[in-house]
């Protein structure tokens, strides 16, 4: 009974932020064009946050991208996001 219990505790938690958890970022993609796949490529292979500058994306996003480039993994997110060419996001719905 007490697992029982435990699960369906579990479950409730996890049925009651599931919504939150999939709320829209209010990110925008716009036109994929030659210039945004350069971007995304140049995102990609050289350093996460040049395809944002060249996508003429705003300054705080930018430096986010390049900062956050430092972890590896970012460099994939950063290349969608340029190629993309992505208005908005998560960070105070501005990157």
């Amino acid at each position: 009974m007490k697992k029982f219990m435990t699960v369906a505790l579990l479950a409730a938690m996890v049925s009651m932020s599931a919504p939150a958890a999939f709320a829209g970022t209010h990110g925008v993609d716009r036109q994929v064009t030659g210039k945004s796949i350069a971007g995304g490529l140049a995102s990609l292979i050289i350093w996460p946050g040049i395809g944002q500058m060249v996508n003429d994306q705003k300054t705080d996003k930018v430096v986010t991208h390049a900062l956050l480039g430092l972890t590896g993994i970012f460099r994939f997110w950063s290349c969608y996001d340029g190629i993309a060419n992505r208005n908005g996001g998560v960070w105070q719905n501005r990157i």
